[in-house]
């Protein structure tokens, strides 16, 4: 896939031809500079559009097209909005109304009716925006000049939403097992998903996966064991009287990946009550195919393995991570309050601080043998975590900007990769709140892609979000809950 963003361009014929072929020219300027400006996905520029069944068409085109992921529309004159009914109403991509305009400056003292008439975009665009409010079209809006780095930021959070709305609407996601017995959040309903989401959801014997597993040749662990030693830092008990456990280890990873790449899947859960014959659960496996973009929830937990990969799809190319995540433990004082958070085995190396180093420790649970696992800190920085639940008549994404930092200590009897973490605006506020929304316990951690991003894809899936930030307050977010539940409750069809 080579993601296209197309960009489309109001007018209409009263101007006449000359002032159109200005159009399309100033149109191609913007294009370019926005290209330059480093956008996730290409630009693609179509045709003025200057009638109503040349709108629909490229609407029909866009919907079709595997290759875009959104289109971006801008009134470079004045394109009366009834010519854009039917074409937004075909719509079925996410769309961003760009408010820009080709100059930054006016010309002050050259300007004359001819430019006024040529640059319209400021009443234009209202009239384009009267239209998508009468019509009730989701969309992201954002106003300046194309020249500034902060619009170019803006487009580019929207961008990268459209690319993992783009991804959820194609992705497979195997359940080995089921969910971890008599846990609620990690229910949910799989037709509903489908519906909203476009993902696909079943579940597989765990002991198909252990068919595979059982197939891997000596000669692909071997080469599976000599990579392990070149990317991290290797316990010598596995390279000595552990050695079998960790080729075991790698026995599991190349059987997964099978199994995935060949049914077309893109996320995966596991469950340590469901082993079947599996000797280990899967660790070190299942943090390596999350490196590499596949979506994962420990526990049968499919909605966070589908939010994993979507977000790992939105945080492509940036150079920073995400991993499947879970609030474990407080530090209430002294010093700042924080959380420390991890899972068993399954935290994604793209978040760590330093070169990740295997190890092998009992598993307290799951009755197997001892399981290889990556240990790590993660990177410190700005992050995001996010859960979605099933709210019986929708599905709720909740979310919480917080600060990656060191832990306060080393860690050395802790034989798991895990983060610490503030969360905004405080321990007590954000715990409050989340709980309050009935977000689950098992979340997204991204430091890919901020809460602008998550609100864009909110917006496209058509998918409630509850933002816990700097602002937050227990009593405002408590009536934002109310308010919501109110709107989507009003809101859901007969």
């Amino acid at each position: 896939m080579n993601p296209q963003i197309w960009f489309l361009t109001g007018s209409q014929h009263l101007y006449g031809p000359e002032t159109l072929q200005q159009v399309a020219d100033q149109s191609a300027e913007i294009q370019r500079t926005l290209a330059a400006g480093g956008l996730t996905a290409e630009i693609v520029g179509k045709p003025v559009l200057t009638d109503s069944g040349a709108i629909k068409q490229v609407m029909l085109d866009a919907n079709a097209d595997r290759d875009c992921i959104g289109v971006i529309a801008w009134m470079h004159t004045f394109s009366p909005a009834k010519m854009w009914i039917g074409g937004l109403d075909a719509l079925r991509k996410p769309l961003l109304h760009l408010h820009t305009q080709h100059n930054r400056s006016l010309p002050w003292s050259t300007i004359d009716m001819d430019f006024m008439n040529l640059n319209q975009a400021a009443h234009g665009d209202r009239e384009f925006g009267f239209i998508q409010a009468r019509l009730g079209v989701p969309r992201k809006v954002v106003a300046g000049h194309v020249a500034d780095p902060a619009v170019v930021k803006r487009i580019d959070a929207w961008a990268r939403a459209a690319t993992g709305l783009q991804h959820l609407r194609s992705l497979r996601l195997a359940r080995f097992g089921d969910n971890m017995r008599d846990v609620a959040v990690t229910e949910g309903d799989k037709v509903e998903a489908e519906l909203r989401f476009g993902v696909s959801v079943n579940t597989y014997g765990v002991n198909d996966l252990v068919a595979v597993v059982d197939q891997v040749s000596d000669a692909e662990i071997d080469k599976l064991i000599a990579e392990y030693s070149d990317i991290f830092e290797i316990a010598p008990e596995l390279l000595g009287d552990r050695l079998d456990s960790f080729r075991y280890a790698a026995r599991i990873e190349a059987g997964l990946r099978r199994f995935l790449t060949e049914g077309g899947f893109g996320a995966f859960t596991t469950n340590f009550e469901d082993l079947g014959g599996l000797r280990q659960l899967p660790g070190l496996a299942v943090q390596r195919l999350m490196a590499d973009g596949y979506g994962f929830g420990g526990e049968g937990d499919w909605k966070t393995s589908v939010l994993v990969a979507t977000v790992k799809a939105m945080g492509s190319g940036t150079g920073r991570g995400t991993s499947f995540m879970e609030d474990y433990t407080y530090h209430f004082g002294p010093g700042e309050p924080k959380i420390l958070g991890a899972h068993m085995l399954e935290v994604c190396p793209s978040i760590a601080s330093a070169k990740p180093r295997a190890e092998i420790h009992p598993l307290g649970i799951g009755g197997r043998e001892d399981p290889v696992r990556l240990v790590f800190d993660a990177a410190p920085g700005p992050a995001v975590v996010m859960g979605m639940a099933d709210m019986g008549d929708r599905f709720r994404l909740v979310a919480n900007e917080i600060e990656v930092i060191p832990p306060d200590e080393p860690l050395p009897n802790l034989p798991v990769a895990r983060a610490v973490w503030k969360p905004a605006p405080s321990l007590s506020t954000s715990a409050e709140c989340w709980i309050t929304a009935g977000g689950p316990h098992h979340t997204v951690l991204t430091q890919a892609v901020g809460a602008e991003t998550l609100r864009d894809f909110a917006e496209m899936a058509q998918t409630e979000l509850l933002l816990i930030d700097e602002r937050t307050t227990p009593a405002d977010f408590s009536d934002r809950v109310r308010w919501n539940q109110a709107y989507f409750r009003l809101a859901r069809p007969l």
